[in-house]
């Protein structure tokens, strides 16, 4: 027997406060080591991820990053607003989830252009 399951659509999350550079590694993070520090935060135990994460520098002088993740969610955006305005640690920072709309766009820095 087949299980129902309700219509999904993507939501568009931006978390603030991510540091920029690894402790781990101390090279820029990764989109991998974000999904890693997702899967190990509570709040996103039952959020799946449509897309990896894109990660970008806020300014060349500064050390903290804006992450865009790509959530499924029910068509009534349910997920999406229980996670916007809340907060989580990463490492030393804590990080905060904000809304976002959708970038039909490919991922660009502004500040050089890659």
């Amino acid at each position: 027997m087949e299980s129902l399951r309700l219509p999904q659509s993507k939501s568009y999350l931006k978390l603030i406060g991510i540091p920029y550079l690894s402790e781990k590694t101390n090279s820029c993070i990764t989109s991998d080591e974000v999904d890693n520090i997702l899967k190990n935060t509570y709040i996103f135990n039952d959020v799946v991820l449509a897309l990896k994460p894109r990660v970008i520098k806020i300014s060349p002088k500064s050390n903290m990053a804006i992450v865009w993740i790509n959530i499924w969610d029910a068509q009534s955006g349910i997920k999406v607003k229980s996670l916007i305005n809340r907060r989580f640690n990463v490492g030393s920072f804590i990080a905060t989830i904000h809304g976002a709309n959708i970038n039909p766009g490919v991922s660009q820095c502004k500040n050089c252009w890659k």
